[in-house]
């Protein structure tokens, strides 16, 4: 092996470590600047935050291995959560009887999960059935998703989501509040949801249709994968995970918003590229999307912690975003080069 080979073997190594690199890069740095920073109350308010960002993000794994996008999540977050606010604070109105029907949480949950999964699959059908863009689709369903929010309840807020006893819907505030075991419910979901979806990629055909069609879409459509069909159900898990976050988000606030969840899509989409999902397709895991979101997460309150402006942070998420979109297309280059150089030896 030349010394070229070598060193380019050793660059790849790192470009493919860079998420852990990163991750303890900057929780060293935080720990020696921030007092306290490691406290195990600071660390567990930490991954609550970060909780939401990993739902999204792993949601949009599948979608972006698809060589998709889905700029859709957030406002999908947003809307969910002001759907269960509704249920909640409004009922189902019935204005032909004069009555008003409270479902209770075990209602509302699985409705709003519903809702989430609709919108996924309608991004899917809209992409694959008229062969649209996906970053096109999903930024205007993005703003369609965005002002049905906002005539939820006329740009207004769903305060005081704690349910009435005598109308049996109470208990929605326990799934942000709640805890097992002194972690709170947030945080056993977002494991649960990686461990789902990790397991997903690794051992059901499911996973492998994803990565298939991410490396040659045509290529799978002739081994006989149904590429549609993948594409569709990739989109309902992605809309579905941003429902999960809009719940845990609504029922942590114990109030929901319309503008909840405003640009959350690009922290997730961000925190997918830099744990080594490949934008152009075919690369990534869901281990390193998860690393990726503790990586943007833990930047984010660090910076916070700091005292650093709001301004400046938005500064450095976007120098983050634009670096690790570099680093994967240094990594998809060294990796052809390699591929190359062994089919010549």
């Amino acid at each position: 092996m030349s010394k070229a080979t070598s060193s380019s073997n050793i660059m790849l190594l790192i470009l493919k470590l860079r998420t852990f690199i990163a991750l303890f890069v900057i929780l060293a740095f935080f720990t020696i600047t921030v007092d306290g920073f490691l406290n195990p109350s600071s660390v567990i308010i930490m991954i609550k935050h970060i909780s939401i960002n990993a739902l999204l993000a792993l949601g949009i794994t599948f979608v972006i291995i698809t060589a998709g996008i889905d700029l859709s999540i957030g406002a999908t977050l947003g809307l969910c959560g002001m759907v269960a606010g509704y249920l909640i604070s409004q009922g189902i109105v019935l204005p032909m009887f004069g009555i008003a029907i409270f479902p209770s949480v075990w209602v509302v949950v699985p409705l709003v999960l519903l809702l989430g999964c609709a919108i996924g699959a309608v991004n899917g059908w809209i992409i694959t059935r008229y062969n649209v863009a996906p970053f096109i689709c999903t930024l205007g369903t993005m703003y369609i998703i965005r002002g049905a929010a906002m005539l939820t309840s006329n740009g207004e807020t769903f305060p005081g989501l704690s349910g009435n006893p005598q109308l049996g819907n109470t208990g929605f505030e326990v799934i942000g509040a709640g805890s097992f075991f002194g972690i709170p419910y947030s945080i056993w979901l977002m494991f649960i949801v990686a461990a789902v979806i990790a397991y997903t990629a690794k051992k059901l055909p499911f996973g492998r249709h994803v990565y298939a069609i991410g490396d040659n879409e045509r290529a799978a459509e002739l081994s006989g994968i149904k590429v549609n069909n993948v594409k569709i159900w990739v989109y309902v898990i992605s809309g579905l995970c941003a429902a999960l976050a809009g719940i845990v988000v609504t029922s942590q606030l114990v109030a929901s918003h319309p503008a909840t969840g405003n640009a959350f899509e690009m922290n997730a989409i961000a925190a997918v590229v830099l744990g080594g999902t490949s934008l152009a397709g075919g690369r990534g895991t869901i281990g390193g999307t998860l690393i990726g979101a503790f990586v943007i997460g833990i930047l984010a309150d660090g910076l916070v912690m700091m005292g650093v402006s709001e301004f400046w942070q938005m500064v450095i998420k976007g120098i983050v975003i634009i670096v690790a979109v570099i680093i994967d297309q240094m990594q998809n280059k060294l990796q052809y080069k390699a591929a190359v150089a062994s089919q010549k030896s």
